[in-house]
């Protein structure tokens, strides 16, 4: 897996590595689980073979397609709106503070790129190498 820095935890002080997502260039949407903050990745594709039309916003990810994704193996849901999660002590990391690293170490940042401040924006971040793609629960829907 790509790495594009190391970030750390404002927590527990854990430092990991991560890797942005721009999901617009690689035609996807995220959603984090809100217990241990694994990444999961909707190929948007995929999407639209499992459930035809998707709205026209997809991030944060809407609650329809939360309820069609299976539960995190932690036993925690994938949601639209949950945060990334330190992969130790897994508690939710800070967007503002995480801009503090992720720019620091973003080449785009020296020609204007400003991360989004936000764990639901066009941006997803795989934390510590964890992340799964379309989860989808096959006895829903």
């Amino acid at each position: 897996m790509r790495e594009d820095g190391k970030g750390h935890c404002e927590h527990c002080r854990a430092v990991f590595a991560y890797q942005i997502v721009h999901n617009g260039f690689n035609d996807s949407t995220h959603a984090y689980c809100d217990r241990c903050g694994l990444t999961a990745i909707l190929r948007l594709g995929a999407t639209e073979r499992r459930v035809g039309k998707l709205p026209d916003r997809l991030t944060p990810l809407p609650p329809q397609l939360e309820a069609l994704l299976a539960p995190c193996a932690c036993g925690g849901r994938f949601r639209g709106i949950a945060p990334a999660r330190c992969p130790m002590c897994r508690n939710a990391l800070s967007p503002d503070l995480a801009a503090t690293w992720l720019e620091a170490q973003a080449p785009g940042a020296r020609r204007g790129w400003r991360w989004q401040r936000s764990w639901a924006g066009l941006y997803a971040l795989i934390v510590g190498e964890r992340v799964l793609f379309d989860p989808w629960d096959e006895g829903a829907g």
